[in-house]
């Protein structure tokens, strides 16, 4: 049983920190949204309307989270591994999200709607914010659901998941 405990906390900091993760994109992005300095690289996306490519988003990401990731090393070791991974797994899992939903939205099967796309297709400056997933939008009350499907997007899915811009 002892044996099984170092791999249980592992895993437990890994899921932890993979919804914390989300959780901190989502009010990163609304405060992107908000009329400070942090916003002003975001209001030039809104404007490109791309995202930078996989690895360049995944190396944004990451680069906030670094610090992030060591104090989890003093509770032991395999608490760390797995709030490290759990983080970094979550920056790569949110940096393709956010990509696929700038060129082929249709292939986020994960959710009814890809809120991402949602939000830059309609302007939402007020709604939508989550990048990987919609759960905090649902919580928080930022959803807001509307009809997305037309002629455009049904071109997109021709494509396969991997056909994006990767950097």
């Amino acid at each position: 049983m002892i044996e099984f405990l170092p791999v249980s906390i592992g895993i437990g900091c890994f899921a932890i920190a993979f919804v914390l993760a989300s959780l901190v994109e989502y009010w990163i992005h609304r405060l992107m949204h908000k009329p400070l300095k942090l916003g002003e690289r975001h209001r030039d996306h809104h404007r490109r309307n791309e995202a930078q490519g996989v690895i360049w988003e995944f190396l944004d990401y990451v680069k906030g989270t670094v610090i992030l990731l060591i104090p989890m090393f003093f509770v032991s070791l395999p608490a760390g591994i797995g709030w490290s991974l759990g983080a970094v797994v979550y920056a790569a899992f949110s940096s393709y999200a956010h990509q696929l939903q700038h060129e082929n939205p249709t292939k986020c099967f994960w959710m009814k709607m890809p809120v991402h796309y949602v939000h830059h297709k309609y302007n939402m400056w007020h709604h939508n914010f989550g990048l990987g997933v919609d759960w905090w939008d649902h919580v928080f009350g930022t959803y807001k659901a509307v009809e997305w499907l037309t002629d455009e997007e049904q071109t997109y899915a021709q494509r396969s998941y991997l056909e994006l811009k990767w950097w």
